[in-house]
């Protein structure tokens, strides 16, 4: 397939182009920097430009986003809601008026569902409060003229994706391999995670499938933070005894580390389960050996 991709630089998005070129897809990339070569493109969803056609591309998996793991000033937060409106709009508008139809392929969060407590949520669940979830709202509804122009457009909502090299397993990792590590507030906050490998197998099954709407992309096994750490803690062979209080949580992170590490959401992978995708790594032990291996 011809494919055009935002964001192939973070995280998911290098593993994702990767993945595509290995399996013979024939990439583009838009990029916010000059181009580089043929393969690439320009845009700039400030500017609304978008310096070169998509036309022809069977697909276009949009991953660009503000970094949403930093302390969120009121700076932060506009930055973080508006490179996903206005990023998801200019993308959306264009495919809407592409003749070769293409699928339309987001990135999105289960922060839509806010803070859950115990509660089961799976795609057909309303959506929560918080920063969080009015940016997934927004962020979602952005991709409204691509579908209100008939394209199957697909949201897949993330979990914590876990990597040794990103993200919040990251940021674990350092207090954890000195033997600091533990329950980050109550521990009783559910955690619902994916591993990296899962999470690119889940970008190759929606554009594979007749999958459209909401997705989640989250492991089966969701786990309670305190079952996350210890299981953590087993994988380095170091103890994870040593709490990190919700206040200091609060001082350190402010609303993000409220919202991204005290809040939890218990999410079901309803659609991608009905739908018949198979997890790599079901279940936090292997999960974590997936990311640590990496």
């Amino acid at each position: 397939m011809r494919i055009a991709i935002t964001g192939s630089s973070g995280l998911i998005g290098a593993s994702l182009a990767a993945a595509l070129d290995a399996a013979g897809h024939d990439l583009l990339h838009v990029v916010r920097r000059p181009p580089s070569g043929s393969t690439e493109i320009q845009w700039d969803p400030e500017t609304r430009s978008i310096d070169g056609s998509l036309e022809g591309v069977e697909a276009i998996i949009h991953l660009a986003g503000e970094n949403i793991g930093q302390r969120w000033s009121d700076d932060v937060k506009r930055r973080v809601l508006d490179s996903r409106v206005k990023g998801t709009t200019l993308i959306a508008e264009t495919a809407a008026g592409l003749a070769s139809r293409p699928a339309l392929i987001c990135a999105s969060a289960t922060g839509f569902y806010g803070d859950r407590g115990d509660e089961i949520v799976d795609e057909d669940s309303v959506p929560g409060t918080g920063f969080l979830a009015e940016v997934v709202e927004a962020w979602e509804a952005a991709a409204e003229p691509a579908r209100a122009a008939g394209l199957r457009t697909v949201h897949l909502r993330q979990g914590i994706v876990l990597a040794k090299d990103g993200g919040a397993l990251a940021r674990l990792l350092p207090p954890f391999k000195l033997g600091a590590g533990g329950r980050v507030g109550s521990g009783r906050q559910w955690w619902s995670w994916v591993s990296l490998d899962d999470t690119v197998a889940a970008y190759l099954f929606a554009l594979e499938q007749p999958l459209a709407g909401p997705v989640n992309v989250v492991a089966p096994g969701v786990v309670t933070n305190q079952v996350f750490v210890k299981a953590l803690g087993r994988a380095l062979h170091r103890p994870a005894f040593f709490p990190l209080p919700a206040s200091a949580v609060k001082a350190a992170f402010g609303q993000m580390g409220e919202e991204m590490l005290l809040a939890g959401q218990r999410v079901a992978p309803a659609r991608l389960v009905a739908a018949g995708f198979t997890f790599g790594q079901p279940d936090i032990d292997s999960g974590l050996a997936s990311a640590l291996a990496g």
